[in-house]
């Protein structure tokens, strides 16, 4: 069994969470919202973190494959 650094989440309420984030992250972040909105109004870093990670967690072959043998 593989061992997550995570537990169980019980409450599946959405969750405000505050984070600090490196100044290099945060304006990658902002020119990754400039790029994503084509010329549009650019999108700021805090709506782009729930879609990106939800990605991250769907494309980790270790995550999935880890989470079908704990089943």
């Amino acid at each position: 069994m593989t061992k997550l650094k995570l537990g169980p989440i019980a409450n599946e309420k959405p969750v405000k969470v505050t984070v600090e984030l490196p100044a290099a992250l945060h304006r990658d972040l902002i020119d990754y919202g400039r790029l994503l909105a084509e010329g549009g109004a650019p999108i700021e870093p805090a709506k782009l973190v729930v879609p990106m990670l939800e990605r991250f967690i769907a494309t980790d072959r270790g995550f999935a494959k880890a989470r079908r043998t704990s089943s």
